[in-house]
């Protein structure tokens, strides 16, 4: 078996976390029984990249035991727990290409080796596997990072375009990765369907908002361990993860400012109790800073030329874009590593800026990412749309698609049933009422 991890030997203590986590996950634990009689994945080759955590690696199991062949490499640098890696590796016999701290290129080439699998359904946390298929299908050499091309030198194109070919289907967990898939969709050069799996509710309305909220905190607290209560605490973006940190640094007593560029989650933010100002305004006053938007160059050289000394800036968005390091940089004097994962930056004037999880996200580099509890529905959902891609990704076109609305109701039945919360449901009569127009009095 092929494999690039750290070190095998920390295979027991990433076996006992995994078995923790997974004493949170009951709706992929009833899965994986499932799948395990079944098998509805028997042969099918999966390639995942996505952050290898313990409750990820409960999601890798789970696919295993429903029959597929699988294969994970990162989806960030900075987000593997090498003892998890070595236990997946070892007791599971995994084939896993991920180390925490790994460089650009060594990265890349753990993409490659999972994509030479040659995964019929690949699972992704970012799009770089499905944007690097793209890449390889398109004769795009020059675009790939050079351990990819070197990677797939010895392939010729019709070799390349087979591998595209055979892929039926991938699933994507997050909002950037969705941003990315839908403009390539748009584009009317996406290749094959996709599930966004952070589209379904049972995914965006927790994860993203109660997982990155408590998370992040979590993440900051860890890397600075700093009083957060009677700060002023800056959210870049009130999307479903702004709203989870926002909400999380207000519980810890934090004084919370919002930025938007999007009227109606600005008029949210206010209608749910926060100051919202233009980031411009934002940077005077604020003591930590987190960006949650998606996008690139959201903390940028003016707002960093406000800031007060010692403010503290970190990332929970899916890549190390938002906050401009580059500018920060050619700003600042001097560089000091202070504490693991945190990075002071001294300014011509004297002011100092700080710098969490080197600009990556700070709930996975600092921390270890969301709880268990709220990656169990999401990591079901993953599991289900793999299952669905298999029976049904042949006869999809190649768009963005979304979880089907009853596995994503089944989803939250079950997570709802495994916390012993019953609910009600509809009588006869009131299905007829809300399916007829002629029952309106």
């Amino acid at each position: 078996m092929d494999y690039h991890v750290k070190d095998l030997s920390l295979a027991d203590e990433g076996l006992l976390r995994m078995e923790w986590a997974e004493r949170e996950m009951p709706v992929l634990r009833r899965i994986r029984r499932r799948f395990a009689q079944e098998k509805p994945l028997e042969g099918v080759v999966v390639g995942a990249c996505l952050h290898v955590t313990t409750e990820t690696a409960n999601l890798m199991v789970t696919l295993k035991d429903g029959g597929a062949l699988v294969s994970l490499c990162a989806s960030n640098p900075l987000s593997t727990q090498d003892d998890v890696a070595a236990a997946l590796v070892k007791k599971h016999g995994i084939p896993v290409f991920a180390i925490k701290g790994e460089d650009k290129e060594t990265y890349y080439s753990h993409i490659a080796s999972v994509l030479a699998t040659r995964p019929r359904v690949t699972l992704d946390d970012g799009a770089d596997l499905i944007s690097t298929l793209h890449f390889l299908a398109q004769g795009r050499e020059g675009e790939l990072s050079p351990s990819l091309e070197e990677a797939f030198s010895p392939w010729g194109q019709e070799e390349r375009e087979s591998l595209v070919r055979g892929v039926i289907g991938s699933t994507e967990e997050t909002t950037t990765g969705v941003i990315r898939l839908r403009s390539l969709a748009a584009q009317g050069k996406l290749l094959f369907p996709v599930v966004a799996v952070n589209d379904a509710d049972t995914k965006h309305l927790f994860d993203n908002r109660y997982g990155t909220g408590q998370s992040t905190i979590d993440g900051i607290l860890r890397a600075t361990n700093r009083l957060i209560a009677g700060s002023v605490f800056v959210v870049c973006g009130y999307g479903w993860c702004g709203r989870g940190v926002a909400m999380r640094a207000r519980g810890m007593g934090a004084r919370v400012v919002v930025t938007e560029v999007d009227p109606l989650k600005a008029l949210e933010a206010v209608m749910d109790g926060f100051m919202v100002m233009p980031l411009m305004e934002a940077a005077r006053v604020g003591d930590f800073f987190v960006t949650v938007t998606g996008d690139i160059a959201v903390i940028r050289r003016e707002h960093f030329a406000v800031m007060k000394d010692g403010a503290m800036v970190a990332n929970a968005g899916h890549f190390n874009v938002e906050v401009d390091l580059e500018a920060l940089e050619g700003m600042s004097v001097s560089k000091k590593r202070l504490r693991t994962f945190v990075d002071e930056y001294t300014l011509e004037t004297g002011r100092r800026i700080v710098v969490l999880g080197e600009g990556r996200l700070v709930n996975l580099v600092a921390a270890e990412g969301h709880p268990s509890a709220v990656m169990d529905m999401s990591f079901a959902d993953q599991a289900l749309a793999v299952e669905y891609l298999v029976k049904e990704g042949p006869g999809l076109k190649p768009q963005v698609h979304r979880l089907p609305r009853e596995l994503d109701m089944e989803v939250a039945r079950i997570k709802l049933e495994s916390m012993g919360i019953k609910i009600d449901s509809l009588t006869s009569q009131q299905e007829e009422y809300l399916s007829s127009w002629e029952m309106g009095t």
